[in-house]
């Protein structure tokens, strides 16, 4: 069955864990699904793994909604949720509820994801109001990391700590469905879980949250330009890529690929008739 909001609710509820990865394109976001993870983040985070930027700032909204529509046409059981990237919702209300609308409409997401606390309550209210369910995202934001001067923890001492359960009450408030929280401290991040009504969905904020997050680049160790302290490597699938390639190149250049089972047969008097 389709997982949707509700569905996330309600295994918050239950108490049940919610499982989610990026993706960026339907091969991965089929095989995802088919696996059964519950929701599927199309994260601007694809600057960096599928485009090769130092950061998330150069991600537009066409790069995100053509990758978007890219995993709605695999995944059809888990919850897609599109990122709005750097300068789609800063600039004011009415461009956040365009783009949003862009990446339902065009991008087939079934929910968006901003990044911010009580600053954009304004933006989540008005997307909300048109119907579009919004995932805030806390803590660590990586379109802000210039003004944090790098990717760094959040929420570590008394008044940083203080604005990150502030903000997470104020985009409860504003209408978020649920909230991610980056890089925040584990303790905070379960108490924060424990105080609002809405699914919290971590990464690198401990497994007191309701959920969890990872880039599945990094959770499969395909990603190699650095590994975040927070991410677990599940499988060496570099490794394997590799071995593949290499032993690609390695049968292409001997000459022992392609083998007689991978070419197609012609009748011999065709052939002959051409010379």
């Amino acid at each position: 069955m389709k997982n949707t909001i509700a569905t996330f609710q309600e295994m918050k509820n239950k108490g049940e864990k919610i499982t989610m990865l990026t993706a960026y394109d339907y091969s991965t976001a089929k095989l995802m699904d088919e696996c059964g993870i519950d929701g599927i983040l199309i994260g601007d985070s694809l600057g960096m793994v599928m485009m090769g930027y130092e950061d998330t700032l150069p991600v537009t909204m066409e790069d995100m909604i053509h990758h978007t529509a890219c995993v709605a046409r695999g995944a059809k059981n888990a919850l897609i949720v599109g990122d709005m990237p750097f300068m789609s919702y800063q600039t004011g209300v009415r461009d956040a509820v365009m783009n949003a609308g862009r990446l339902i409409k065009e991008g087939h997401a079934n929910c968006v994801k901003l990044e911010g606390g009580a600053a954009v309550t304004e933006q989540i209210k008005a997307i909300t109001a048109a119907s579009i369910p919004v995932m805030a995202h806390i803590g660590m934001t990586p379109q802000s990391v210039n003004a944090f001067g790098g990717f760094k923890v959040q929420g570590k001492n008394d008044d940083t700590a203080k604005k990150v359960l502030e903000d997470a009450y104020a985009v409860q408030e504003a209408g978020a469905f649920a909230v991610t929280l980056e890089c925040v401290p584990a303790k905070l991040a379960e108490l924060i879980s424990g105080k609002l009504n809405i699914p919290t969905i971590g990464i690198g904020a401990g497994k007191g949250c309701d959920g969890q997050v990872l880039v599945y680049q990094d959770a499969l160790a395909i990603f190699s330009d650095f590994k975040p302290k927070f991410v677990k490597q599940f499988a060496d699938v570099g490794a394997v890529m590799r071995k593949g390639i290499n032993d690609y190149i390695k049968e292409t250049r001997e000459g022992s690929f392609p083998a007689e089972e991978h070419t197609f047969k012609i009748d011999d008097d065709v052939i002959e008739k051409l010379y």
